[in-house]
């Protein structure tokens, strides 16, 4: 594996290959407590951040743990979090981290949900991970080095065509002003494909793209603790990844097409057709 190194302060040098590790053992350690959660929870502990948005005691949990941990490693780095269990942004260095992606799979027992932290140094993803739980799957990235399955190597797709492809995206939850643009695409996306799986996380969705379950991944209106870690994946991985303009602001605007280089641009030229 390629090496590759940050300076988070002058006195030390991280090894991003060993800190990628290392990273990996903290989200399996949060995935353990989630897992073990999973077994006895029940809905008199659901709350409601907004509609259709839930969490509970376990997403909070996991988070205090990942930040724990992770602000060992680098002391100085900033936290941006979805449950705002310390949401310091620093000037150098900030894990972006979902500590359970897919709560509502977790809330309803579909088991499908995952753990998924980044960190990135301003605008530049250095380190991705993403922990599928219940398939105790642990998918890997840092900037340079590729991108692994459980410690062997992946790549996107190889599919030419969109007729041998198997899509992924999400369907809108919170808010619903793009909805008939998106049915437009995926009315299409639909026709032309062998399916579209919808598996309700989209840190999953992206390390399945990354590993070639899928060919291509779309969605809008996500947050950036849902996708940093994937799209470093996908990148190390050999694909592509763009917003829905064909430009690289993902992270801000929550708008994503990612995967096999020539299906993405296949899949980009129909998004583009619907959202202006």
């Amino acid at each position: 594996m390629l090496k590759s190194t940050l300076k988070p302060s002058p006195r030390s040098m991280i090894d991003l290959e060993k800190y990628c590790e290392q990273v990996a053992a903290i989200c399996k350690s949060a995935g353990s407590y989630i897992r073990q959660e999973y077994q006895v929870f029940s809905n008199q502990h659901i709350e409601q951040k907004g509609l259709h948005d839930l969490v509970s005691y376990v997403d909070k949990e996991a988070e205090r743990l990942l930040v724990e941990k992770l602000r060992e490693l680098i002391p100085e780095s900033g936290f941006i979090t979805e449950e705002d269990a310390d949401r310091e942004i620093s000037s150098t260095y900030n894990w972006i981290i979902d500590p359970l992606d897919g709560t509502t799979n977790f809330i309803h027992k579909v088991p499908t949900f995952s753990v998924s932290v980044a960190l990135i140094k301003g605008s530049e993803l250095l380190i991705g991970v993403v922990y599928e739980i219940n398939r105790d799957e642990s998918f890997t990235a840092y900037k340079g080095g590729g991108a692994y399955l459980n410690g062997k190597r992946i790549q996107v797709s190889n599919a030419e065509q969109l007729s041998q492809t198997l899509l992924a995206t999400g369907f809108p939850f919170r808010k619903f002003d793009n909805l008939d643009n998106y049915l437009a695409v995926l009315k299409s996306m639909m026709q032309q494909t062998r399916g579209i799986r919808r598996i309700g996380s989209a840190a999953a969705d992206l390390a399945y793209t990354a590993c070639g379950r899928f060919d291509c991944f779309f969605e809008y209106n996500l947050n950036n603790y849902d996708i940093a870690a994937g799209v470093l994946l996908i990148q190390e991985a050999g694909g592509k990844v763009s917003d829905f303009h064909g430009r690289q602001n993902m992270l801000s605007d929550g708008n994503i097409i990612a995967g096999n280089p020539l299906i993405t641009e296949i899949v980009f030229d129909e998004v583009k057709k619907h959202f202006k």
